[in-house]
């Protein structure tokens, strides 16, 4: 490809202690995804899946290796920069959608943008699109106790993209949804990152979901091995 990685794992190694043992998650983890792929991340429980997200999302630091977003290093950034970064460049999404119970569908995405300081109007009009491009245009003003559980992580993965990240981490966004919810909202998912050209990775034990997406990769021995 002719254009950078948005997202760059470089030989990433992490080990946590355990009383008088180790153990070693990643071990020389490397992965690059590009702009409008969107790559499966399979593997069993326990292989080191989130660890890899919270790396990649630099809410956790490596013990070696690096981790670039848009070509930028950084591992070694003081914290307030990789904040910065975590809050401009990086869009999260979890299994539950973690929507404050309070306010609407559409004050729940505003309020990103607004902490990164778009004007209410601005966040407002933002909003509005993403939510109806996702289909709930008739569900603005419902709270999260309002909506089904497929329309609750539909306001969460708006949420994500609120304010236009280049990369997008889901740690397993449909493992709590009946199956046909679910692919409602893969589907929704998938179409947002082509059309809004985000690089992003999913964690998911879904394998028919994990086949419609660009790239599937697994965790062996601590590292990333590339899938047919």
């Amino acid at each position: 490809m002719n254009e950078p990685p948005a997202l760059q794992l470089e030989a990433v190694e992490r080990r946590y202690i355990q009383g008088e043992s180790t153990l070693e998650i990643l071990a020389g983890a490397s992965l690059s995804v590009w702009p409008g792929e969107s790559v499966a991340l399979i593997a069993p429980s326990g292989a080191g899946k989130s660890t890899l997200l919270h790396i990649a999302g630099l809410l956790e630091h490596p013990d070696k290796g690096e981790v670039s977003i848009c070509e930028r290093a950084t591992t070694t950034l003081p914290d307030s920069e990789r904040t910065a970064i975590r809050r401009a460049d990086i869009g999260f999404i979890y299994q539950f959608h973690h929507l404050l119970p309070e306010f609407t569908a559409l004050e729940n995405v505003m309020l990103p943008q607004m902490i990164q300081g778009t004007s209410r109007g601005e966040a407002r009009a933002r909003a509005t699109d993403l939510l109806a491009f996702l289909g709930l245009a008739q569900r603005l003003e419902h709270r999260p106790a309002e909506l089904s559980g497929g329309e609750q992580q539909r306001v969460a993965i708006a949420r994500a993209v609120a304010n236009a990240p280049r990369v997008l981490l889901a740690d397993e966004p449909t493992g709590n949804l009946d199956p046909q919810t679910a692919d409602l909202v893969f589907e929704t998912l998938t179409k947002l990152v082509q059309a809004t050209e985000l690089a992003a990775v999913i964690a998911t034990h879904n394998l028919a979901l994990a086949g419609r997406m660009t790239r599937r990769v697994t965790l062996q021995e601590g590292k990333v091995v590339e899938l047919a």
